[in-house]
């Protein structure tokens, strides 16, 4: 019987944990808050959200709204994701594993006592306590370790390096108000361009690059958030393939789930 998987969240790092887990033969389900706030929305499968259905490197992820509907989206080959903010579906579902994937920088509710293996994603967590299992999701010579004891490294605040940039290539808010992107995921921006406005304010590129990913249009943002990222490598492709960092946090997790699954002795 496949291994059952939950993960709380849908963005870019749960996507790519979403992705190794379903190539292996687990079944895995995603749970969502009604708006989500995934940049890289375009290997995100918090975009099923508001598409009904979205497809990243050739797995298809479907909205559902249901426990029977989750079944039917695992029979069809899918990765169903609900939306289930507090993550109620667990108690009906029954997952051998629970994987906090939301990327908080603090736990928001995930208990060990939630599945027999919890695995937490990151900062905010103590293995042994919260969970069983924190994988490191730091950039550096520690990404995708395996934690049983003891926390992740802590948020610094300052975005990971990617191509020689830090902070100058995300975009934040300017001010409070509705977001609208002019670019698409995909595009070339300029130094300086206006890629995107909040309630008529723009939002500028500040460096040259990619835009390797944006805010869903319509979404409620405050002044300072994070609203978009340019990747000054230039390379489109990037743009719509799982990262380096997001497969690597997903081999710390299939790592985690066949360790601790083992160890605490889960049967199938």
């Amino acid at each position: 019987m496949p291994v059952k998987v939950l993960i709380k969240g849908a963005g870019d790092l749960a996507t790519g944990v979403a992705y190794r887990l379903h190539r292996v033969g687990m079944l895995v389900a995603m749970t969502e808050i009604p708006k989500p706030t995934a940049i890289r929305r375009a290997v995100a499968f918090a975009q099923a959200v508001y598409s009904g259905l979205h497809t990243v490197e050739g797995i298809t992820a479907r909205r559902v709204e249901s426990l029977e509907e989750i079944f039917n989206s695992w029979e069809r080959g899918e990765i169903p994701v609900i939306v289930d903010p507090e993550a109620r579906i667990r108690e009906k579902l029954k997952p051998q594993v629970l994987v906090d994937a939301i990327m908080a920088k603090r736990n928001t509710g995930t208990s060990i006592n939630d599945a027999p293996i919890v695995i937490a994603l990151g900062p905010g967590f103590t293995a042994g306590i919260d969970c069983h299992a924190v994988v490191e999701t730091n950039r550096g010579h520690y990404l995708g370790r395996v934690i049983l004891e003891g926390q992740a490294q802590p948020n610094t605040g300052i975005p990971g390096d990617v191509g020689g940039e830090a902070e100058r290539r995300v975009l934040r808010s300017p001010a409070d108000g509705l977001f609208r992107p002019l670019k698409e995921i995909g595009e070339f921006v300029e130094e300086g361009e206006t890629v995107a406005e909040v309630s008529g304010v723009p939002v500028k590129a500040r460096i040259s690059g990619v835009l390797r990913g944006i805010l869903y249009p319509g979404l409620e943002v405050r002044q300072g958030m994070k609203v978009g990222d340019v990747d000054p490598r230039g390379v489109r492709e990037h743009c719509f393939t799982i990262s380096d960092k997001s497969l690597a946090v997903a081999g710390g997790v299939l790592e985690a789930i066949l360790y601790l699954k083992r160890l605490l002795s889960i049967p199938d």
